[in-house]
């Protein structure tokens, strides 16, 4: 029996997070439902508390990537046998969790990335310069085509989490756990998701989340020793 949980890393968003919860129950049982509250100053915490989902806090704001990698560890340690991560501010869709699970049973993919680039129109021109230049940079530098690097929306094996060691803790994490998976030959799958923008403040400091970008790719080729795989940009385990 394969066992899936959803981890959902929250920073005062306390208007959109019981919705996200809610839907995402329709397709994760509330009981594999994991809340990861980074320190917010709202009422995020006692809103997925009265959800009756698994809530986990880090009592000071860590970044993004501090709160992935405490549900990732709540998830390996419970057993579940992958993880699907999805922003708590509504920008995915909770109703497309039913791709990434098709493809989860019919690939053989460790890391299935949620793909925006077929409707990158409704992204922000800067997002979409920045989208585009660290996914060619990712797949060149791993070999592998990656189409959307930093999409949050995502489903990772455990057995790959187990593996690897992230040491970032803000928004660049995402980007390291890519590039550090490819390095070790995990495989990788797409599937195409709807790009969502709305009102809520973004978190992300472009330039500053840019260097840490440059940073970690740097970091990680090092601890491989320099080694890009031959076969550059080859797309691996796409879905049936």
């Amino acid at each position: 029996m394969n066992k899936i949980c959803a981890v959902i890393p929250s920073f005062n968003v306390e208007a959109t997070v019981a919705e996200v919860i809610a839907r995402v129950s329709q397709f994760i049982s509330q009981g594999d439902i994991i809340v990861v509250d980074d320190g917010s100053h709202d009422r995020t915490a006692a809103i997925s508390r009265d959800a009756g989902v698994i809530l986990l806090q880090n009592e000071v704001n860590q970044g993004k990537g501090a709160s992935l990698k405490k549900g990732f560890l709540y998830a390996m340690q419970s057993h579940y046998d992958a993880v699907i991560t999805i922003d708590a501010d509504l920008q995915h869709d909770p109703f497309e969790i039913p791709k990434f699970i098709d493809c989860y049973f019919h690939s053989q993919a460790d890391l299935i990335l949620g793909d925006r680039s077929g409707d990158f129109s409704h992204m922000p021109r800067d997002r979409q310069f920045s989208n585009k230049t660290t996914s060619l940079i990712i797949s060149v530098l791993t070999g592998t085509r990656v189409r959307d690097s930093q999409t949050g929306y995502r489903l990772l094996r455990t057995r790959m989490l187990g593996k690897i060691s992230l040491v970032s803790n803000r928004y660049e994490t995402e980007s390291e756990l890519l590039v550090k998976a490819l390095l070790q030959g995990y495989r990788l799958a797409h599937v195409p998701i709807k790009t969502i923008y709305n009102d809520q403040q973004s978190h992300i400091h472009r330039f500053v989340d840019t260097l840490r970008f440059l940073k970690i790719v740097g970091l990680s080729l090092v601890k491989s020793k320099g080694r890009i795989p031959t076969g550059c940009c080859q797309e691996t385990a796409s879905p049936d």
